[in-house]
């Protein structure tokens, strides 16, 4: 997953008491152990924690004020259900006071799912948000509908989808890494835990790296899923995260291309493109699911984060 980080000077002291705060009780920093690998409710939290739901909302709200947790209410038929995910991974802390030069920074953006500018997709597809599918299973057509701005699930069996992100934030900045991350897993009929599909990431018409998804999940019910949708569809993802630096790229832990920042123009233009999708010559031509924050395990859609000088 792509590491979120905050980073603070000694004397930023109102930011610091609020961090400092939130990390000085053990129940909220157990609490953000939780939320590592997954979303969840107050109520699951509680229950994981043993405590009352009013005690976990206190803490939530503290976490919550201080940055590192965010808050999204999801329906459900006994009202609505607020679904907590970490929003921190690093904390780093420059005691080095006053001016430090070069100030570093970070960018981070969530593109909504839908967003998309460029698809080729056949048949064996279709997009859903909140309240039910868009316009049609199974319709190529619905992908150059206005419709798909609400996208908050995306499947298709063959081709792809690209999107165009914006860098104009990044013009006369040195440019150190650039993430992309969703959560993703292959698209079989239903579901099937074995269901391995091999899906391509490109980056300005450049292919990066071929993931092979070992499975569609499914056999429980994704944490953020509508109520609507049916428990014999596919459930969630895992997050995978596309890495760029000034010397490779990597995809999670992983350098998978000698592809740099430079070579592949991400700071050339008014944007860049990233693609993700099924090549024809793939051997495993097992599909994707693609989830926005509304479904699935993960709040969010395509998170899009970059580190510059």
């Amino acid at each position: 997953m792509a590491k979120r980080e905050i980073d603070l000077r000694i004397e930023e002291e109102d930011k610091l008491s609020e961090i400092m705060q939130a990390l000085s009780a053990s129940i909220r920093r157990r609490m953000l152990c939780l939320l590592q690998s997954s979303s969840y409710s107050i109520a699951e939290l509680a229950k994981k924690l043993k405590l009352p739901v009013s005690t976990v909302s206190f803490h939530v709200n503290i976490l919550r004020k201080a940055g590192m947790i965010n808050v999204t209410v999801k329906r459900n038929s006994r009202g609505n259900a607020k679904i907590i995910s970490r929003q921190i991974d690093n904390l780093y802390i420059d005691f080095a006071s006053g001016s430090r030069g070069k100030k570093h920074m970070q960018y981070a953006e969530e593109i909504p799912l839908g967003s998309f500018t460029d698809a080729k997709i056949t048949a064996g597809c279709g997009m859903a948000n909140e309240t039910g599918i868009i316009l049609s299973d199974d319709l190529p057509g619905a992908f150059f509908s206005p419709q798909r701005k609400d996208a908050q699930m995306i499947w298709f069996s063959k081709g792809y989808i690209e999107y165009r992100i914006p860098n104009y934030m990044l013009k006369g900045k040195r440019v150190n890494t650039v993430l992309l991350s969703m959560e993703i897993c292959s698209e079989a009929p239903n579901y099937r835990n074995d269901w391995k599909s091999d899906i391509t990431f490109w980056i300005n018409g450049v292919e990066i790296v071929t993931y092979l998804s070992p499975g569609d999940y499914g056999g429980r019910r994704g944490r953020l899923n509508p109520e609507w949708w049916s428990d014999q569809s596919s459930q969630y993802g895992v997050i995978k995260t596309l890495k760029i630096t000034n010397e490779c790229v990597f995809l999670d832990e992983t350098a998978v291309s000698t592809q740099t920042i430079e070579k592949l123009g991400v700071t050339e233009n008014d944007y860049f493109t990233f693609r993700i999708g099924i090549k024809e010559s793939s051997k495993n031509q097992g599909g994707i699911n693609i989830f926005g924050e509304k479904f699935g395990d993960f709040a969010q859609g395509l998170l899009y984060m970059v580190d510059f000088d």
